[in-house]
């Protein structure tokens, strides 16, 4: 199923998308200073090409705990990234979800399209991973959380 889904996806809009994403990679990586941004253009533009079966969560989430670009940094990159990039690359997916809700076939992929204009606002200091793995690390933290509770309330 997730061959068919990725294979319509990628005739409706993924294709484009998952360039726009490579193009701005290769002109970040030209500026030298923005290979940090390559590097994140690069993922999710892999991503874009192939969305289903993966999800984007939080380094921090993922880790369980901070890094450079989940901190202060990361949030300086990505005000830069918005004003760069960001904003372009969202306004792409946007465009093509909104063509995409005009078909019925395409509405699934419209609500993947806006996922991803979300993400391509703010991409430093997220992960891509499986959906399970995702999965996973929810319920992990979730878990963490509530024996946390428990404990204050001992």
């Amino acid at each position: 199923m997730r061959a068919i889904g990725n294979f319509l996806w990628f005739v409706l809009g993924g294709a484009v998308m998952g360039l726009a994403w490579w193009l701005f990679g290769v002109l970040a990586m030209l500026t030298i200073v923005g290979i940090p941004w390559a590097r994140a253009c690069f993922v999710i533009g892999k991503l874009s090409f192939l969305p289903f079966g993966r999800e984007v969560i939080s380094r921090a989430e993922l880790r369980g705990v901070g890094d450079v670009g989940t901190g202060a940094f990361g949030f300086a990159g990505n005000v830069l990234w918005f004003l760069f990039a960001g904003l372009w690359l969202a306004l792409g997916h946007l465009a093509i979800a909104i063509f995409d809700f005009l078909i019925v076939i395409g509405i699934p992929f419209g609500i993947q399209h806006l996922k991803l204009a979300g993400i391509a606002l703010a991409p430093i200091g997220k992960a891509v991973v499986l959906n399970e793995v995702a999965a996973t690390v929810r319920r992990t933290n979730a878990e963490g959380y509530v024996a946390a509770l428990r404990n204050r309330a001992a």
